[in-house]
């Protein structure tokens, strides 16, 4: 590994972390300089090329789909951690399907499921860009169903701790 400061190739690991599932933060010492630098080692995942809607092929590239998520959790309080983590998680479920060509609307819709856990916002942020929304009814439909999905929550949640247990 070559240092950042003085371009030395030896440096010495000081500390090694594991900060997902996929990856390795490494705190080094060049043994030159004596500065210290991080590095990340990520787990390389199989090559998979999206089909896209117009039916053309690109290989995935996890840099844009961080883009795309970082902009949906923008002025949220969504952490980059939390952020690399969704996309870990995207990656580790593309990994057990296993198939090299996944379809855009696949990968859309397994980031779209985490972005509703973490954040509604940023989930609607998300799902505007890929879903395409062309009005604000296309927003408020959205909006409906995120709403009636909460209120089931909400309601299933009251009815388990209203119950009694007998014995």
């Amino acid at each position: 590994m070559f240092c950042p400061y003085c371009n030395k190739k030896d440096s010495r690991v000081l500390e090694s972390r594991l900060t997902g599932e996929n990856s390795v933060r490494r705190r080094r010492e060049c043994e030159a300089c004596n500065k210290r630098f991080t590095t990340y080692e990520r787990l390389e995942v199989m090559q998979v090329l999206v089909v896209k809607r117009s039916g053309s092929r690109e290989p995935y590239t996890r840099e844009k789909l961080l883009a795309g998520v970082r902009r949906a959790c923008a002025k949220t309080m969504v952490t980059a951690e939390q952020i690399d983590d969704l996309v870990d998680s995207v990656e580790n479920e593309l990994a057990v399907l296993g198939k090299k060509e996944v379809p855009a609307l696949l990968l859309g819709e397994l980031t779209l499921t985490r972005l509703r856990q973490l954040d509604e916002v940023a989930y609607v942020r998300f799902a505007s860009v890929y879903r395409q929304f062309r009005s604000i009814d296309d927003f408020i439909s959205e909006l409906r169903t995120l709403k009636d999905a909460q209120t089931l929550l909400d309601a299933s949640r009251a009815t388990i701790g209203s119950g009694t247990s007998e014995g």
